[in-house]
């Protein structure tokens, strides 16, 4: 059995107090909502991986705020190799609710919804400690800029 190491970059797109979520449907098997992430090309910083995933992934241009750190799992691939993937997260806004799914990904569709209703429509316990951590940071900064 092989063993692959994967390193991808996603964001955590924020506007108006909601967050994007991208629905996954591949060939009939619903794979549920997830955040907008991929694996990193040649040559691409982290930072240039996330802002393009968001932009092919959910259709939205996105402004990179904060680093949120990393999270890691692993999973057994369909070719029965192990993959350990890494994934950085950026708190990032959008300038509106506009979002569009990338069909060739299987992602059937895209919405901003409110924290607590992301939270619970995500398939994946990290992304939504994530997302926790984005609004969170989110809060600080808004309430630092009111000052």
């Amino acid at each position: 059995m092989e063993i692959k190491s994967i390193v991808s970059s996603g964001g955590v797109v924020i506007f108006r107090n909601k967050v994007l979520v991208l629905y996954k449907n591949q060939h009939g098997r619903h794979m549920g909502w997830v955040m907008p992430k991929g694996t990193i090309e040649p040559n691409e910083t982290y930072k240039q991986a996330a802002l393009r995933e968001v932009k092919e992934e959910g259709g939205v241009s996105a402004r990179i705020v904060k680093y949120l750190g990393k999270t890691q799992y692993s999973f057994k691939a369909p070719e029965h190799e192990i993959i350990y993937k890494t994934v950085h997260w950026y708190l990032m806004t959008a300038g509106s609710y506009h979002c569009k799914p990338q069909a060739e990904e299987f992602f059937i569709d895209a919405g901003f919804y409110k924290q607590h209703e992301a939270y619970h429509l995500l398939k994946f316990h990290d992304e939504r400690q994530v997302v926790k951590r984005a609004f969170a940071e989110y809060d600080r900064l808004r309430k630092g800029e009111c000052k």
